[in-house]
């Protein structure tokens, strides 16, 4: 591959227009003769920039409403010549080099996502000869330059002044990935809302195929254990709200683990509105709690199981400050922190334990998920559902017992609630005035899982008498029933659906527990 080729000749088409005038009159400083299409063309012609139209450099006009303009063999020659071999047969059709592509491309995933997008609107917003100037460029990223990315053009510039107008070799080859990555995602958005609509399924339902584009946000020390290597990934637009977007503002890297733990405690605790704290321990919530204030919080989530939550993950849905950061400091050792926000003294008090890390995120009124999918992995394929966008508001809360639940206990139940869907089946929690008192998590049997969350409890000496249970799914016997009597449990919560519904039933309103079925089921795997 040759060292550098000066950029004499480029070609700009652009939708996006951000930052496209500066990089043109850049460019019109150093002498650059400027190709353009349409609005491109308009916009820096309104600037003063000279500029070439495309058919008026073809001699062919633009046709089909602008659905055929570049091409054209003098615009994909200029482009794909190799200037070592095409040199002859260049000039034999009177081709000129073009060294330069600058090109974004229609918005056809936002279209495609408007609900009251026409299906006309949407297939006029797949770009043909976009794609096309691009793919082509990065092929002979020898003798071409292509830029996708406005973000990409400052630097772009600053690398033309410092080496003589010139671009250096592995700077075109990084163009060139970024370039077929940039197409890889925009022709697989299109193919996910073809297949979607052949099988009739909406939107944001599975198609026949499935492509799937994420972009390298870092590289990690290692995997799941030392001898894997691992990375983190994120899609193009990750929610703001999400552990992928929050800001590490102090600490070490973050590793696999703490990403994974990150994403249990930070989901978790997006689903209250008072107060709350999650602690998170291998992919489990080991404490959670309601309070007053995020410092009665702490205290009462840290209560249920002191012992599992050092070395956790920590969440907040309120401002940290430094008065609660130096209390967590004096009870434990915490991996990482995660709220929407830290004061300015939490922050430099943090500064002083390097191996906890901050991570704040952008809270937002109203967590949309609707277009989320979770993705999990087999060997030869993926596994692949929507999002577990059970909550609150989508249970049923049939009352199934002669008794049923007092305020009290029903404000506990929703507590539970909220916080079973993120604890490994088979999972049993117990709660009593916003606070876990025992959780037992993925056990093969539910008994087991009914035992160990008592066990926790009788541990931490937290009394269980007038707390709640809530499981993750039906109770396939009253033994479990039984033994929350034991407990001193006075009420449940559970999706039902069992075989043995009635004999549950039965029981309960003999031990005098009252019973609520929610209808759904939320196993976490």
């Amino acid at each position: 591959m040759h060292e550098s080729t000066v950029i004499q000749r480029a070609l700009l088409t652009v939708y996006d227009k951000t930052n496209i005038i500066p990089l043109a009159e850049s460019l019109h400083l150093r002498g650059v003769e400027l190709i353009s299409t349409g609005n491109t063309a308009s916009l820096l012609k309104q600037h003063g920039l000279p500029v070439i139209t495309v058919n008026e450099y073809t001699g062919f006009p633009e046709i089909m409403n602008g659905r055929v303009k570049t091409l054209h063999p003098k615009i994909a020659g200029g482009i794909l010549g190799r200037r070592d071999v095409d040199g002859d047969i260049m000039l034999a059709h009177d081709i000129p080099d073009i060294d330069l592509v600058v090109v974004n491309l229609y918005p056809f995933e936002q279209v495609s996502q408007k609900p009251d997008a026409s299906l006309e609107d949407i297939i006029e917003n797949i770009d043909i000869g976009g794609p096309s100037l691009i793919r082509a460029a990065a092929k002979n990223h020898e003798w071409c330059t292509i830029l996708v990315d406005p973000s990409d053009y400052q630097g772009f510039i600053l690398e033309l002044e410092n080496n003589h107008g010139t671009v250096r070799e592995e700077s075109r080859f990084y163009y060139a990935a970024k370039a077929f990555a940039h197409t890889a995602s925009y022709d697989g958005n299109i193919a996910n809302f073809f297949g979607q609509k052949i099988d009739q399924q909406p939107l944001t339902g599975f198609g026949r195929t499935l492509s799937l584009n994420y972009q390298l946000k870092e590289k990690l020390r290692y995997g799941e254990n030392p001898h894997q290597q691992g990375a983190f990934y994120q899609e193009a637009s990750p929610a703001p709200d999400c552990i992928t977007s929050a800001i590490q503002l102090q600490g070490k890297e973050l590793s696999f683990n703490n990403i994974l733990d990150g994403d249990t405690a930070l989901e978790c605790v997006k689903n209250f509105e008072q107060p709350a704290c999650v602690i998170v321990k291998h992919a489990n919530p080991c404490g959670v709690a309601v309070g007053t204030s995020l410092l009665q919080a702490y205290d009462k989530a840290y209560a249920c199981d002191p012992i599992s939550a050092f070395g956790g993950i920590i969440a907040f849905n309120q401002k940290v400050d430094d008065k609660l950061l130096q209390h967590i400091f004096n009870q434990q050792f915490v991996e990482v922190l995660i709220a929407p926000e830290f004061t300015t003294q939490a922050i430099q008090l943090a500064q002083q334990k390097q191996n906890c890390r901050l991570l704040q995120f952008h809270a937002v009124p109203t967590h949309a998920m609707a277009h989320r999918i979770d993705i999990k992995s087999v060997n030869g394929g993926i596994l692949v559902q929507s999002q577990d966008n059970s909550g609150i508001n989508t249970i049923t809360r049939e009352i199934v017992t002669k008794r049923a639940p007092s305020a009290a206990e029903i404000q506990d139940l929703l507590f539970g609630w909220h916080v079973i869907k993120y604890i490994k089946s088979n999972a049993i929690l117990y709660a009593k005035n916003g606070q876990t008192l025992g959780i037992g998590a993925g056990q093969m049997s539910r008994i087991f899982s009914t035992e160990i969350a008592a066990l926790k409890a009788k541990e931490m000496k937290l009394d269980l008498k007038g707390a709640v249970m809530a499981s993750d799914a039906f109770f396939p016997f009253k033994d479990n029933i039984e033994k929350a009597h034991e407990f001193g449990i006075t009420a449940i919560i559970q999706p039902g659906g069992s075989k043995r519904d009635n004999e549950v039933i039965d029981c309960a309103n003999e031990l005098g527990i009252a019973m609520i079925f929610t209808g759904t089921r939320c196993f976490r795997h």
